[in-house]
């Protein structure tokens, strides 16, 4: 707490603006925002790489916050004050940190198969500096944000060898698949069945319950996506620029546009049961992965008109 005190005393609105600006790169939409963008623009394998991280890390991360049910900052010291405007993305327990594993997803991700010094200097001067914010809007603390920084290399580190040998291997990648499948599910049966004790926090249980079925839903939906586009739709990454950027904004808009306008409907007809947020994501995922690529031979034709 020493450290979160010493960052407490140097906040002014300036720096304040400047470090929650930074935390939201670490947050859940950059992170989808940049796998989905690899894998409609890049090298899909290289998008089911970045998914497969990210996924496998958030797993990790709300496993540990539930076991060990660290309190934030401010309910451990209740003089600390926190930048009132990162308090509503720090729900849940503290420890690890959330937002610093997805930077090391996301950007430890495109580290790994960068090909420029200056990429890849960008990409670990991300991950600091998001730790770091998370430190200085005092949602966490020095331990939270060290610990998820080992743990999202590890993971990281431990996935890209996988890839890198067997990453074309139609075989490899269902098998990668199913298994996050498998540990999805795990979690999710563990957090609905484990005995809480009588003092665990509602909010944060609620939490933990509702990102195993979100992990749940994207990791089927990213099965079925892998299947159906090998057997029937095979899209193509590659386009004129004007076509990625016009693919790439339309895509996301309607992504995020289709996840906020199902919560509500799909709440209601499960009756509030987390499991409306696995079909939710499911449709999502299912959706960027494979529905929205069906589009995109009409991009490139749109930009290739009149070329040789």
């Amino acid at each position: 707490m020493e450290i979160l005190h010493a960052l407490e005393s140097i906040r002014c609105p300036f720096l304040d603006a400047v470090m929650y600006g930074i935390t939201q790169l670490g947050g859940e939409a950059v992170f989808m925002a940049v796998a989905i963008v690899v894998f409609w623009c890049i090298d899909k394998n290289k998008g089911y790489f970045i998914l497969t991280v990210g996924f496998l890390s958030t797993i990790a991360s709300q496993f540990l916050k539930l076991v060990f049910r660290v309190p934030r900052p401010w309910v451990r010291d209740p003089e600390f004050t926190i930048v009132e405007a990162a308090r509503a993305d720090a729900g849940g327990y503290s420890f690890p940190s959330g937002h610093t594993q997805n930077a090391v997803s996301t950007f430890g991700g495109i580290f790994t198969f960068a090909k420029r010094r200056a990429t890849k200097a960008i990409c670990i001067a991300i991950i600091v500096l998001v730790a770091f914010s998370r430190m200085y809007l005092g949602v966490h603390t020095l331990s939270d944000v060290t610990v998820a920084l080992i743990l999202g290399v590890i993971i990281l580190f431990a996935v890209y060898p996988l890839f890198k040998s067997h990453g074309t291997n139609p075989k490899f990648i269902y098998g990668v698949l199913i298994g996050t499948i498998l540990i999805s599910a795990a979690y999710t049966a563990f957090t609905e069945l484990y005995p809480w004790p009588a003092d665990m926090d509602g909010q944060n249980l609620y939490e933990g319950i509702k990102n195993g079925y979100t992990l749940l839903g994207a990791c089927c939906g990213m099965l079925l996506s892998y299947f159906l586009d090998r057997k029937y739709i095979n899209f193509k990454t590659g386009a004129p620029l004007p076509a990625q950027i016009l693919k790439c904004v339309l895509g996301l808009v309607i992504v995020v546009g289709l996840k906020e306008i199902l919560k509500a409907p799909l709440g209601y007809l499960f009756f509030g049961h987390q499991a409306a947020h696995a079909v939710r994501y499911f449709i999502v995922v299912l959706t960027a992965t494979c529905v929205w690529p069906i589009t995109f031979p009409w991009f490139t034709r749109l930009f290739s008109k009149g070329k040789p």
